[in-house]
C-alpha cells in the first residue's frame, strides 16, 4: 500500500493542483482528526483557499481520501531532496501546517529556505525525546518552523531548555474537535431503540436502563468488563471493540453469551417492529463496524475506554466531551488529558476486575457522585477549547 499509493504521485499532484493552497501534513488518521477544526475554520473564513492534505500512512489516506473539506488529498512523496523540490515546485503552498509530529528533514529544510510560513500545531513533547541521535535530529528540524504551537506549558519548558524559540501554548486542537462532535452528533435509530428501552429488572416500573459504552476495547478489557454483573440487569452495555474481524466478534459474543447479546450489523437489517422486540430483550449490543464510536457516547452514563492494558489508552476525550465519566486501564501516563481528568474526578484508572467493580460501586453509590463526575468532564473540555482560534489569530497576525 505504501509503494502502490505513491505510484505516479507527481503526475497526479500536477494534474490536480493549479491554485494557491494551504498544505496540511498528517501522519495518520489521528493527526488528521486533530487538525480538522483548523482546516474547516480556514475554509469558512476564506472560501477561495484550496486545502491540500498529505498523509504518510495508508490508515489515514484510505479513510480520508474523499474528505469533502479538502480540495486535494495525496500521499506524501518520500522525503528525498529531489522529491521535495519537485513537490514544492508543483504545490507552491502559501502556508503549511505539520500536525503534532511526523517531521521530515528535507521538506522542512526546503520550506525554511523558501521562507514559506510553516507551523507545527498541537505538538506535545517529553524530555526523553531529546536524548541521543534522535534528540539532535529533533532539535534541528524544529528550528526550521516559523512557529510551534504546543499543547501545554510543560512542552514550552522542555523546548526552551533546548534553545528552541517561537513557541506558543495554544492548547490541544482535539478539544475543539470533540466539542464539534457533541454539537453535530448523529442519532442512530437502532442504538436509540436499544438505549431507550426499560431496564430488564427495573427498580421502578418503566425505569430506563443506564448505559455503559465500552469504546475501542481489547480482549483483556472485555474480560474485565464481563466480570461486572451489571447490577442484575439494570444496565445495558454497548461494546465497540478495537478489532472487528469475525474471529474477535465471535469471541466477544461467546464471552458475553449469558447477557442477551446482539450484533449491530444483523439487528440493523431487520424490520423495526422485529428489531425493537429483540433490542428490548437484549442487554449487550456489539458494534461490528467502524465509524460509529464517537457518536455513541451521547447515549452513555459511564464509558470504559480500552487499550490501557496494552500499548496505551485510546481516545478518552470523545466520551468526556459528552460529560461521560471514563474508566480505563493502567497504561495512561503518556496521555496528559488522562492524568488531569483523574485528578479532577472525572476519570478512573483500574488495574483489575476488582478495581473496576470498586469504581462502579463508587459512581453508583449516590446519584450525586455520578452527576458531579459528569459535570467535571463537561467543564474539563469546555475550559480547554479555543486552540483553533488562537492558532489562526496568531498565524494571521504574523502573515
Amino acid at each position: 500500500m505504501f509503494v502502490v499509493g505513491r505510484k505516479n504521485i507527481f503526475e497526479k499532484i500536477g494534474q490536480a493542483i493549479s491554485h494557491e493552497v494551504v498544505w496540511f501534513h498528517c501522519s495518520s488518521l489521528g493527526e488528521f482528526e486533530q487538525a480538522r477544526p483548523l482546516m474547516e475554520k480556514l475554509k469558512i473564513e476564506n472560501g477561495k483557499l484550496k486545502i491540500l492534505i498529505t498523509f504518510f500512512s495508508p490508515s489515514g489516506y484510505e479513510v480520508r481520501k474523499k474528505y469533502e473539506g479538502a480540495d486535494f488529498v495525496f500521499y506524501l512523496p518520500v522525503d528525498t531532496r529531489s522529491n521535495v523540490k519537485k513537490f514544492l515546485n508543483i504545490v507552491n503552498p502559501s502556508l503549511v501546517f505539520f500536525v503534532k509530529y511526523d517531521l521530515w528533514y528535507n521538506y522542512l529544510h526546503e520550506l525554511n529556505k523558501r521562507k514559506t510560513p510553516t507551523y507545527l500545531v498541537s505538538a506535545n513533547f517529553r524530555q526523553e525525546q531529546f536524548s541521543g541521535m534522535y534528540g539532535k535530529y529533533l532539535r534541528k528540524v524544529l528550528s526550521f518552523f516559523t512557529g510551534i504551537f504546543v499543547q501545554n506549558e510543560s512542552s514550552t519548558k522542555i523546548l526552551t531548555e533546548q534553545n528552541i524559540q517561537n513557541i506558543t501554548v495554544s492548547g490541544d486542537l482535539r478539544y475543539d474537535k470533540v466539542s464539534q462532535t457533541v454539537l453535530s452528533a448523529k442519532k442512530n435509530q437502532v442504538v436509540e431503540m436499544f438505549t431507550s428501552s426499560p431496564a430488564l429488572l427495573p427498580r421502578e416500573k418503566g425505569e430506563k436502563a443506564k448505559i455503559m459504552v465500552c469504546g475501542s476495547s481489547w480482549e483483556q478489557d472485555e474480560k474485565i468488563i464481563e466480570k461486572w454483573k451489571m447490577e442484575n440487569g439494570k444496565w445495558k452495555m454497548i461494546i465497540a471493540p478495537h478489532e472487528i474481524n469475525e474471529e474477535h466478534i465471535n469471541s466477544l459474543i461467546r464471552t458475553f453469551a449469558d447477557r442477551h447479546i446482539l450484533r449491530y450489523s444483523q439487528i440493523s437489517k431487520e424490520p423495526v417492529s422485529t428489531a425493537l422486540d429483540k433490542l428490548n430483550a437484549a442487554n449487550v449490543l456489539v458494534i461490528d463496524n467502524i465509524g460509529m464510536l464517537s457518536n455513541l457516547y451521547q447515549y452513555a452514563d459511564i464509558a470504559y475506554i480500552g487499550g490501557g492494558f496494552g500499548s496505551g489508552i485510546h481516545n478518552i476525550l470523545e466520551a468526556v466531551a459528552f460529560g461521560v465519566p471514563v474508566i480505563f486501564g493502567p497504561n495512561h501516563h503518556k496521555f496528559p488529558e488522562a492524568n488531569e481528568i483523574i485528578e479532577q474526578g472525572g476519570g478512573f484508572s483500574i488495574s483489575s476486575a476488582e478495581d473496576f467493580q470498586k469504581v462502579m460501586e463508587l459512581l453508583l453509590s449516590d446519584e450525586k457522585i455520578l452527576k458531579m463526575a459528569s459535570m467535571t468532564c463537561k467543564n474539563f473540555v469546555q475550559g480547554r477549547k479555543g486552540a483553533t482560534e488562537k492558532i489562526l489569530g496568531l498565524v494571521s497576525a504574523v502573515g
